[in-house]
């Protein structure tokens, strides 16, 4: 097998290392570029190319995470990872561990541990490597590496979002939202969400969003039965769609380009978290980037006839 075969065997695994540790996917996308670069320049043929091209990418990834941090932390009202609608890496022994791993609410729960925190227990928890080769690609002893485990699991712990058990119950009630959503039926909407829930989103400054975000059953139904019938009547369309694991959508405009994507955390048979992102740098890859704002004045304009 040559290198080339070897890394494009490997590159889903890469990728998903690096969107863990990331939560962009053009950043991740990047890594692996990188991470190909210094393999193909590597003057000897590793023993292990999975060990290698993890550890490389690895550090790749850490190293493009501590840049990140300050950009994160100036960025303009709540930041959201890029979603993810599909993970290239497969296992099906940990296909449910995987997919929770993608979630919205877990990647931001990443975003309070250390760079080096993050990508142990990515490696660990998600991937399943053993001290060893963690530590080679850390850069650190595998005593050391054990320790930011264990720091590392106790933060995710104590705020680990849990999930709906069975994933199809999940996909059922999601539509039932939509469907709800798309009738403007705020009965239908309430009785499908927690009494706490959220909706909150991602728009960097640079598209529509709702301020500090919506909380409670009343608050969000009411918007959200006011807001969309009239954006349907103009030709939006919503597109339902598992969003970094979990049931969500794609909002597209009447011409099929992306205005945002949603996802929804569901669990006890109630949404308990809406996580939108419209900020347009981190929706390219999902396909053509609508004019949120032209479509929000455009819904805004058909709204009093709907009174």
């Amino acid at each position: 097998m040559t290198r080339t075969e070897e890394f494009e065997e490997l590159r889903p695994l890469l990728f998903s290392i690096a969107y863990r540790i990331l939560g962009s996917v053009s950043e991740a996308e990047d890594a692996v570029q990188e991470t190909w670069l210094r393999y193909e320049l590597s003057p000897a043929r590793p023993a292990s190319a999975r060990a290698f091209l993890s550890a490389v990418v690895t550090r790749v990834s850490i190293d493009v995470l501590r840049s990140a941090r300050l950009r994160r932390e100036e960025y303009v009202g709540p930041w959201f990872p890029e979603p993810l609608l599909t993970d290239p890496y497969e296992d099906p022994e940990q296909s449910a561990e995987l997919a929770d791993s993608l979630s919205m609410a877990a990647l931001l729960l990443l975003e309070r541990l250390s760079p080096l925190e993050r990508a142990v227990f990515v490696l660990r928890e998600v991937f399943a490597f053993g001290f060893p080769e963690i530590a080679s690609a850390v850069g650190r002893s595998e005593a050391a590496c054990r320790q930011l485990a264990v720091r590392a699991r106790r933060h995710m712990d104590a705020g680990r979002p849990r999930f709906e058990a069975d994933r199809k119950e999940r996909e059922e009630l999601a539509g039932r939202f939509f469907d709800a959503l798309r009738e403007g039926n705020v009965d239908g909407l309430r009785e499908l969400l927690a009494a706490d829930v959220s909706l909150v989103g991602d728009g960097g400054g640079k598209a529509p969003q709702w301020a500090r975000g919506f909380f409670g059953t009343d608050r969000v139904s009411h918007m959200l039965a006011a807001l969309f019938p009239p954006f349907f009547r103009i030709g939006g369309v919503v597109e339902p769609h598992q969003v970094n694991g979990q049931p969500g959508a794609i909002f597209r405009d009447r011409d099929g380009k992306v205005l945002n994507t949603w996802s929804l955390d569901i669990l006890d048979g109630r949404i308990q978290a809406i996580r939108t992102v419209s900020n347009p740098d981190k929706l390219g890859h999902v396909g053509p980037v609508a004019d949120a704002w032209a479509v929000l004045r455009e819904t805004q304009q058909v709204r009093p006839d709907t009174d």
